[in-house]
C-alpha cells in the first residue's frame, strides 16, 4: 500500500486526506487502470462490500448564438469587452454508480450532454441542451427507474417549456408523481429522492426533491445549488408539523429519512390531499461564468461520510491531474467506500470546458512588522547569552 499526503492546489484544504492504493478487484472501469493517488480523508475501516461499478462519459459543445447563426443584433451589448466576457460551455461528464454495503442497488441515475442528439429535435431553447439526474430510490427500484425514464418527457410536455421553465419542472414533478400512482404493475409504496440539472446554453437550473446535493467548483471553491431535505431541518419540520405530521428520530413520521419524495403513496393519502411527504422540488438557476469550472451530483451516500468542499478540492485536484471527470466521480466513489458509507453510491461530474483547472496563483503581499524596545531588548540578551 502507497501512502502519500496530496493538496490541490490553491484551494483550502479544510478535509486533509492521504493517497492509499489498493486493490479493487470487484470494481470494474471503462479504463483498467490504477489510481496511485486515492485521497485519504479520516482514518477508517475498508469498506464491508465492493460491487460492480458502471460508468459513464460523454461530452459536447453548447452553442452560442452565434454558433447557430442567430441574429443578435437587437441585443446591443456586442463590444469586445462583452464578447471576451461571453462564456461558452463545453460539457465533458462522466458517472459512476456502485452498490456500496447493502444488498441491493436502488440508485439510477441519467446523463445526457446533448439533448438535440438524444430527442432528434430541438427545443426551442439554447443548443444542445443538457440534462443530469440522480434518483436515489427507496423500498425497491420502481419509483427510481420511473422517475428515471419519464422526468424528461414530462418537462418537455409541459404547456410551460420553454417559457416559464420553473413552473415546467414543478409541474413535471408533481404530473410525474401522479402517473406513478396511476401505474397499476408497479409498486407504488416505493419512492425516489429527485436531483435534476438542466443546461441550455450558459444557464444551469438545478431542480431537487430530497437528499441528494448538486455542488459547483468555482476555482475552487464550493457553491452548494441545492438543499438537503432532512425531516430535522427546521423549515421542513415546520412544514410538516403544520400539515398534522410528526419528526420522530429525524424520520418523518417515523417512517422516511426525508421530507420530501416521489412515490411513497402508502404515506400520501389521495391525490391532491394536504400531506406532509411532498414531491414539490426546490430549483435554483444561474448563469455560469468562465470561473465555473464543474458540478458535483451525487445521493446522500456519498454526502454522509465527505463535505461538499471536500468533493471539490478532490475533483479539481483530479482534473488538473488527468482532465477526466469519469475518473473524478470513480475517485469520489472510492473514498465514500473507504469512509464506510452505509448506502449505496452514484456520482456525477460534469465538467464546463475542455481544458483543466488552472492553477491558483496565490499572490504574496509584504507585511511590515515592528518589534517594540523590550522585545528588541530581549532579544538582544538572548543572543548575547549565545555568544
Amino acid at each position: 500500500m502507497i501512502l502519500e499526503e496530496n493538496m490541490a492546489a490553491g484551494a483550502d484544504l479544510s478535509c486533509p486526506f492521504i493517497t492509499l492504493e489498493d486493490n479493487y478487484d470487484n470494481i470494474s472501469t471503462a479504463e483498467d487502470e490504477s489510481l496511485a493517488n486515492v485521497k485519504h480523508l479520516t482514518s477508517g475501516k475498508p469498506p464491508r462490500h465492493h460491487s460492480a461499478v458502471q460508468h459513464c462519459v460523454t461530452s459536447a459543445r453548447l452553442l452560442s448564438g452565434t454558433d447557430l447563426g442567430l441574429d443578435s443584433a437587437g441585443d446591443g451589448n456586442s463590444s469586445p469587452s462583452n464578447e471576451k466576457m461571453e462564456f461558452a460551455p463545453v460539457l465533458h461528464s462522466g458517472c459512476c454508480a456502485e452498490r456500496g454495503p447493502k444488498d441491493y442497488m436502488e440508485d439510477e441515475h441519467i446523463c445526457i450532454n446533448n439533448l438535440v442528439d438524444h430527442l432528434g429535435e430541438t427545443t426551442g431553447c439554447p443548443s444542445p441542451q443538457a440534462l443530469y439526474g440522480v434518483f436515489d430510490g427507496h423500498g425497491g427500484t420502481d419509483a427510481a427507474v420511473f422517475v428515471r425514464d419519464n422526468i424528461l418527457t414530462f418537462i418537455l410536455e409541459d404547456a410551460h417549456f420553454p417559457i416559464a421553465m420553473e413552473k415546467a419542472i414543478k409541474s413535471a414533478f408533481l404530473k410525474a408523481d401522479y402517473a406513478f400512482a396511476d401505474a397499476s404493475s408497479l409498486d407504488i409504496s416505493s419512492g425516489t429522492t429527485a436531483l435534476v440539472a438542466l443546461i441550455f446554453g450558459r444557464t444551469i437550473m438545478v431542480a431537487n426533491l430530497g437528499d441528494c446535493r448538486a455542488v459547483l467548483g468555482r476555482r475552487g471553491r464550493a457553491i452548494e445549488l441545492s438543499n438537503d431535505h432532512k425531516p430535522n431541518c427546521t423549515s421542513e419540520r415546520l412544514r410538516i408539523e403544520r400539515l398534522g405530521g410528526v419528526v420522530y428520530d429525524g424520520y418523518l413520521n417515523g417512517q422516511l429519512s426525508v421530507s420530501r419524495a416521489l412515490g411513497d403513496w402508502h404515506m400520501k393519502g389521495t391525490k391532491g390531499s394536504a400531506c406532509p411527504l411532498i414531491a414539490e422540488p426546490e430549483l435554483q438557476e444561474m448563469i455560469l461564468t468562465e470561473e465555473d469550472e464543474f458540478l458535483i451530483m451525487g445521493c446522500d451516500g456519498l454526502w454522509d461520510v465527505m463535505s461538499s468542499q471536500c468533493a471539490v478540492t478532490i475533483v479539481r485536484k483530479e482534473l488538473m491531474i488527468h482532465n477526466d471527470p469519469q475518473r473524478c466521480s470513480r475517485e469520489l466513489v472510492r473514498e465514500a467506500l473507504k469512509h464506510n458509507t452505509c448506502d449505496n453510491l452514484t456520482v456525477i461530474v460534469v465538467c464546463f470546458s475542455q481544458d483543466p483547472p488552472p492553477r491558483i496563483e496565490i499572490t504574496q503581499t509584504r507585511i511590515r512588522r515592528s518589534i517594540s524596545t523590550e522585545g528588541l531588548n530581549l532579544l538582544k540578551g538572548v543572543l548575547d547569552l549565545n555568544t
